[in-house]
């Protein structure tokens, strides 16, 4: 049974989660910089997001199962210094240094599985979910604080546009430092360390390079505890159809709204804002309280028409602006209840293994996307929300799937 939750533990981690995502989200809007003067710059910026999403695919499911034999300190605390090192790849601003970034700041970016599996460690069940939804508000907070920053920032000190990107970098380092600090500081939340001999490892890292092994463990872990690969393959669909965060930056900036850095910026904070709102009071008096796979097909089935809204918005940010609210009233309080679901049913001993897993499955659903939403991106800007849509149709198809699966005698 899990231990009560210990503040200092539980708030380091919520600290540790609202650095790394301030500094990636402070980066974001100063992206298109980086590839600018590429031919099809929409193109290769998606390029880049999916190679910083798929190159997780093999490390998460590592970073995970090291976190059950070594604990959660030591891979949190790799991630973080693994995350300064790439920051500091983006200076000076170039394209190359960009594909570079990406490749580096995925292969540690698996620290999100380790992270869900600390939180778990420490929760008991009756706050099991409350405490992964804090965590999504937190990510959320992230996303506005991180644009924010980056706006005061280029706004405070009259940073001229050619070294904007340069300035956000800066900051992104600075964060990023600070976050190794707070990962030393972590006391471990995992008691049951058994450690991973060098054959073990070695078999370890020759699963995590073979993608083709993944569905093999995931099937296995299905068979021990039915109902992981359901939720699994939702969150997959999920991830899908979520892939449109990624996609904001270069369809706000690139299409007909032709929104710059700053009014990027202000765009997040607004998300982030209404998202961690709406996130706190769901997870904190509801989603205990509900059906949480009914509310999925709801939720997923009310949010299909607003992803495709996106789609319809033309130059005006007034539409853009009232699809965000919507958005963050449906499909925006998915992702917390299927990593609840999941997490009740993790056990102490692999705990790790299939949040990596899962965050495997979703950096290939991540990189899938975002090699979809390219390739449209260059025929007609509008036509990716028509495949983002389909996506979160799926999810409620998949989760009425096993409803009713769930239901049959």
């Amino acid at each position: 049974m899990p231990v009560l939750p210990s503040t200092r533990q539980l708030w380091l981690l919520y600290a540790i989660i609202l650095l790394d995502v301030i500094a990636g989200a402070a980066i974001g809007p100063v992206m298109p910089e980086f590839v600018r003067e590429l031919p099809e710059p929409q193109l290769w910026l998606s390029i880049g997001t999916g190679v910083f999403l798929g190159v997780q695919l093999f490390s998460a499911p590592l970073l995970g199962r090291l976190s059950d034999g070594y604990g959660r300190r030591p891979i949190l605390i790799v991630s973080a210094v693994g995350t300064l090192l790439a920051n500091l790849l983006l200076l000076p601003v170039r394209a190359g240094l960009y594909f570079v970034n990406r490749a580096s700041d995925g292969l540690t970016n698996g620290m999100y599985a380790t992270v869900r599996s600390a939180i778990t460690d420490i929760s008991p069940p009756e706050r099991l979910f409350k405490n992964l939804g804090v965590e999504g508000a937190i990510i959320s907070l992230g996303f506005v604080l991180g644009p924010m920053a980056a706006g005061v920032l280029l706004t405070t000190l009259h940073v001229p546009p050619t070294q904007q990107a340069a300035y956000v970098v800066g900051l992104a380092v600075v964060l990023a430092t600070l976050n190794i600090g707070l990962s030393l500081w972590l006391p471990e939340t995992h008691q049951q360390r058994n450690g991973v001999r060098g054959a073990e490892l070695r078999t370890e890292l020759a699963l995590a390079v073979n993608p083709l092994t993944l569905w093999a463990r995931l099937h296995a872990k299905d068979a021990a505890n039915p109902g992981i690969r359901r939720i699994v393959l939702t969150q997959v669909a999920l991830t899908l159809s979520t892939g449109y965060y990624f996609y904001f930056v270069p369809f706000m900036s690139l299409g007909e709204l032709r929104m710059d850095a700053r009014s990027i910026s202000y765009f997040f904070m607004f998300f982030g804002v209404l998202s961690i709102g709406l996130n706190y009071v769901f997870y904190t008096y509801f989603a205990d309280r509900i059906n949480q796979r009914r509310a999925i097909v709801w939720l997923a089935a009310l949010g299909t028409p607003v992803l495709a809204g996106y789609g319809f918005v033309g130059a005006s940010r007034t539409a853009l602006f009232g699809l965000v609210f919507l958005d963050c009233l449906t499909l925006s309080l998915i992702q917390g209840l299927l990593e609840g679901l999941l997490a009740r049913r993790t056990t102490e001993a692999d705990r790790g293994e299939i949040f990596g897993l899962n965050q495997a499955f979703q950096g290939l659903a991540s990189f899938t996307s975002t090699l979809v939403f390219g390739a449209l991106s260059v025929l007609d800007l509008r036509l990716p929300w028509v495949w983002f849509t389909l996506c979160l149709a799926a999810v409620a198809w998949l989760a009425r799937n096993r409803e009713t699966a769930e239901q049959a005698p």
